[in-house]
């Protein structure tokens, strides 16, 4: 029946879609977009939606935005960090969710507070860059974030050496209840004083070997 409807339309059924002559909101609901991101086993990029449901970006930031809205007071929220997104638990939830799978937020050291904040504001920032801000070595520490996920790879500098350049990830997110990196809260005037008064600029041109764009939180 299917095959009888597409010969006597003239149109292929094999044929390309048009993804800019329907009504956007017809190709992609609110609704859809929050069971997609629900069932990905990892964060998705707005490109990756957008080929999945056959839309243009345009759309896709719009049922982003809505969805966004409509789970600002639910139970699950949506994390955006830089191009890409994903469903977190919303963070008032935590302490019954660690009850309920039967463990306790992992403990993170005051060195590990003090490096993952470094990277937080500074990001993307190089192993060296921190360890000049600290004054000791931060290799196992770096390496122990990494491991929990709070601390990612972005890329490599392009600076001699081509050191790693390292920035947060989504689990950083979610882990202090932010949805974005435009939510981390101000620094007091002798913290960010100390954190950029080094020379920033071996690390920090903005340049990725993986073509990622320097991140700016706020």
């Amino acid at each position: 029946m299917i095959e009888e409807t597409s010969r006597e339309s003239g149109a292929a059924p094999d044929a390309d879609l048009d993804i800019d002559t329907a009504p956007p909101e017809e190709q992609l609901t609110e609704a859809q977009l929050e069971a997609l991101l629900f069932v990905a086993e990892r964060p998705l990029t707005r490109r990756e939606i957008a080929t999945v449901a056959l839309v243009d970006r345009a759309t896709v930031d719009a049922r982003l935005g809505d969805l966004e809205v409509a789970l600002a007071a639910r139970g699950v929220r949506l994390v955006l960090s830089g191009d890409r997104v994903e469903l977190v638990t919303a963070p008032e939830a935590g302490a019954l969710i660690a009850r309920y799978v039967g463990a306790d937020a992992i403990r993170l050291s005051p060195a590990a507070l003090e490096t993952l904040a470094i990277v937080a504001y500074r990001q993307p920032v190089t192993k060296s860059a921190v360890e000049r801000i600290r004054g000791v070595d931060s290799d196992y520490t770096i390496r122990s974030l990494v491991h929990r996920r709070l601390v990612v790879e972005l890329g490599r500098s392009e600076t001699p050496g081509r050191p790693y350049l390292y920035g947060t990830g989504f689990d950083f997110l979610e882990r202090f209840g932010l949805t974005s990196l435009d939510e981390l809260p101000p620094l007091d005037i002798e913290v960010a004083t100390r954190l950029i008064a080094d020379d920033r600029a071996p690390e920090s041109n903005g340049t990725f070997s993986n073509g990622q764009a320097e991140a700016n939180p706020g």
